[in-house]
């Protein structure tokens, strides 16, 4: 197996989306591309990756197959990447571990040992969602900075064609609306009003990576899994994460 990216940038920071909540899980390489999809140690969030065989300068394989890794060392590995550094990834004859090069200025050779996960396929929760949005990353993000300064679980959600964020505890309240109507808001659909609580920490995790002007996907339904969707690059992300039951 050889795979072989222009630019290490995009796989980079797309390391950096899968390990802020997944410690070890495969990647799935096939004729599709490279693939990975695994829940957290605590099973409230899911993580969901793909990056397209059309990324790749080159992408060679005999056959489709899983590969385990610890992704904090691989995450490791790849900050050590410059984002303009040609990546190239093969699995070693012995398949005992990755080589992983970056070739720049300089050429440098990492070697990462490869685990034995062996965790049974993830499906994704099917979910009708009520509502689905396309924004600026910074809507979300700027809610959540606001949020942090209240309480640990914030609220979602969408009321009267506003999104909202809402955060309440003995320290006060707080209550951040969107309008439809804003340009920060690219698309809009809601079939009703809905509204599901989340852990604070985990949403300002899985929107680490994107820039506040990256477009996010966010869908939503009353006491259901919130879905997080973005690109990095020709790579996409995607996240499920599980609602707190309780009422505001």
């Amino acid at each position: 197996m050889k795979l072989v990216l222009e630019k290490a940038g995009d796989f980079k920071k797309s390391c950096e989306a899968i390990a802020v909540l997944i410690h070890e899980a495969e990647f799935d390489v096939g004729e599709n591309g490279i693939a990975l999809k695994a829940t957290d140690p605590s099973q409230i969030s899911m993580v969901d990756f793909e990056m397209k065989k059309a990324a790749f300068k080159e992408f060679k394989f005999e056959a489709a197959q899983r590969i385990g890794l610890d992704l904090d060392y691989l995450n490791q590995v790849m900050g050590r990447a410059k984002p303009t550094d040609e990546l190239t990834i093969e699995l070693v004859p012995q398949k005992t571990s990755l080589s992983v090069t970056f070739k720049g200025a300089s050429t440098r050779h990492f070697s990462v040992p490869l685990i034995d996960v062996s965790k049974n396929p993830v499906p994704n929760p099917k979910i009708e969602f009520d509502v689905e949005l396309k924004m600026k990353a910074g809507i979300v993000q700027d809610a959540l900075k606001d949020a942090e300064l209240i309480s640990t679980h914030v609220l979602l959600g969408v009321e009267k064609e506003t999104f909202f964020v809402n955060a309440n505890s003995s320290k006060g309240t707080l209550r951040n609306e969107t309008s439809k109507k804003e340009k920060e808001m690219k698309s809009f659909v809601a079939k009703k009003d809905c509204k599901s609580m989340f852990p604070l920490d985990y949403l300002k995790d899985m929107l680490k990576t994107p820039s506040g002007d990256d477009e996010i996907e966010l869908k939503l339904k009353s006491d259901a899994p919130l879905f997080i969707s973005y690109k990095i690059g020709q790579a996409s992300i995607a996240y499920f994460l599980a609602p707190r039951i309780e009422s505001e």
